[in-house]
């Protein structure tokens, strides 16, 4: 689908409705002006992150042509001074193209632009300029330090298309090598992320494990470092079970006694539901505490709340038909089920909390209790969730709180002829206004914004998604950013210990201290990538299993 005047007014309304955001950056702070190059990356780093979230935008191409340049003053950086062919703000999108393909040679971007006349339309070129044009251009009209814009623009870009599941021509690099003479500074290689990270991590640790508390009395042999150290290395091991688990531990650790995994299991026992999540709220207000010292993080956001799944459960729930549950899918099988909350979109994310659920509990419940955590560590802006969150009542409660919300709609007969009447007509996107009965003549006001899905399999009204939100469609290109809760899950499976007990309380520790340690990894990347670059961008610097291991250190493994 290809950029509109109304998709891209969409992007940059959204853009001067942040109240964080300082955009257009020369305008809005004394430390830039019109001819900043720190304000230009400023600027493109801004609308990068909120362009691609749009349905309609995904293609660099795209954007390349669209980011506003009218304002910005190029003179500065054109060392040739007198008027020639082509202008320098089209020359500036050409040659962010380049980077973004990372074509070595001028040669390769004049045979895309020869094949592509649409794209040198839109870049205001009415031919392509020929390799030698190019070649000066780059390296005698162009500044060193507009070079290196050009680059760290491109860098930018990509990551953020990569960061909205946007197609990109290839991976950015994790850090901006200077290329050309002028260049004087290094960047942090692997041994400089692990040296800080190590740092951190040490900090992050000693901040956040002492909100955990066993409550075992006084005199214990055994510190409470150890069993925190054994869950850690449980989360360091596919699959691995607390004896088997406690048996290497014994052998890795550091420390004269380490926890039997069947006494790691009887503390974990004591825990009640209550008693973890309150251990596991704290924990996370000792990281917010922590992140919020950086202007990288906003106390402020998205917030995506779901519902996942354990492992199917193959022994005897006799006695616990209330705990294992079921699948979303309404399959045969049986499964735990864990609900959380986790900041999504540009902030770095955190599960704010995580809770069971068990039968007979409503979503309006769930979303409720979640919610009323997550505003308890964060401002929270907007809500996303699954159609299974699609209740009226579910949504005038979050719309009372002053809330606004985007969630899929189940399709019924009256949207399924809705859909096939655009089908019908050729329309991709259709948006009206419903009111949704709650009983005793009260109603909740809401937009429902039917989609045409690109490539759909199917032929009928099957095409079309219907999504519902109280502020309009203007809010719909944010539910792009629910695929990051996806995305989370996965990692904080891979951080759990396994076990075949049906121990609710047991069962839920291992998923909360799997969500903790998912945490810490993305809070800790986020505070080395701002010591060492400035910045923070979403796609990680450190990794998991670096962390995981830093952590195991710090809790008592050599």
């Amino acid at each position: 689908m290809v950029a509109t005047c109304e998709s891209r007014r969409s992007v940059f309304r959204r853009i001067a409705h942040q109240q964080r955001v300082e955009w257009p950056a020369y305008d809005s702070t004394p430390l830039y002006d019109r001819s900043s190059l720190s304000g230009l990356e400023s600027d493109v780093r801004v609308v990068s992150s909120v362009w691609f979230t749009h349905p309609n935008h995904n293609s660099l191409e795209q954007l390349v042509c669209s980011i506003p340049l009218a304002y910005f003053r190029f003179e500065p950086h054109d060392c040739y001074g007198s008027s020639t062919r082509y202008e320098m703000d089209t020359l500036f999108r050409v040659f962010m193209l380049k980077e973004l393909h990372g074509w070595q040679h001028e040669t390769s971007l004049v045979e895309y632009l020869d094949s592509h006349p649409e794209l040198c339309e839109r870049l205001g070129l009415e031919s392509a300029p020929n390799q030698s044009t190019l070649w000066r251009t780059w390296n005698e009209r162009f500044t060193g330090n507009i070079r290196e814009t050009i680059q760290k623009a491109a860098r930018t870009i990509l990551i953020k298309a990569q960061n909205a599941d946007v197609a990109v021509p290839r991976e950015p690099e994790r850090n901006l090598s200077h290329r050309g003479d002028d260049a004087d500074e290094s960047v942090p290689n692997d041994q400089a992320i692990l040296d800080k990270a190590e740092r951190v991590t040490d900090h992050i640790s000693r901040v956040v494990f002492p909100a955990f508390s066993l409550n075992r009395g006084e005199g214990c042999e055994i510190p409470e470092n150890a069993y925190w150290g054994l869950q850690t290395y449980l989360g360091l091991r596919e699959n691995l079970a607390a004896n088997e688990g406690a048996r290497s531990f014994i052998h890795e650790s550091t420390r004269e006694r380490t926890p039997l995994g069947h006494g790691h299991r009887d503390q974990i026992r004591d825990l009640s539901i209550e008693r973890i999540r309150e251990m596991y709220r704290q924990a996370v207000q000792q990281l917010i505490n922590e992140l919020a010292r950086t202007e990288e993080f906003f106390r402020a956001g998205i917030v995506a709340i779901d519902i996942t799944e354990d492992d199917p459960f193959t022994g005897d729930r006799t006695g616990h038909e209330d705990e294992i549950i079921g699948t979303k899918e309404k399959t045969d099988e049986y499964a735990y089920q864990w609900a959380t909350v986790q900041l999504v979109g540009n902030a770095v994310p955190l599960v704010l909390d995580a809770r069971p659920v068990r039968k007979g509990e409503s979503r309006k419940e769930i979303v409720k209790d979640l919610l009323n955590s997550a505003e308890e560590l964060v401002h929270v802006d907007n809500v996303l969730m699954d159609r299974e969150f699609d209740s009226q009542h579910l949504l005038e409660m979050i719309s009372q709180r002053g809330l606004s919300y985007v969630v899929p709609k189940r399709m019924q007969a009256s949207e399924k002829a809705q859909a096939k009447r655009l089908l019908q007509r050729g329309q991709d996107r259709y948006e009206t206004d419903r009111k949704l009965h709650l009983g005793k003549n009260e109603w909740h006001e809401t937009t429902l914004i039917y989609r045409r899905k690109e490539n759909s399999e199917h032929d009928d009204h099957r095409q079309y998604s219907v999504f519902m939100s109280n502020r309009g469609g203007g809010f719909l290109s944010e539910y792009g950013h629910r695929w990051e809760i996806e995305s989370g899950y996965r990692s904080i499976k891979r951080f759990m210990a396994a076990t075949t007990s049906t121990n609710f309380g047991l069962r839920f520790f291992y998923f909360a201290f799997a969500c903790l340690l998912y945490s810490i990894w993305r809070a800790v990347d986020l505070l080395v990538q701002v010591e060492l670059t400035g910045e923070y961008e979403h796609a990680p610097m450190v990794t998991a299993d670096n962390t995981l291991t830093l952590l195991k250190k710090e809790t008592g493994i050599g």
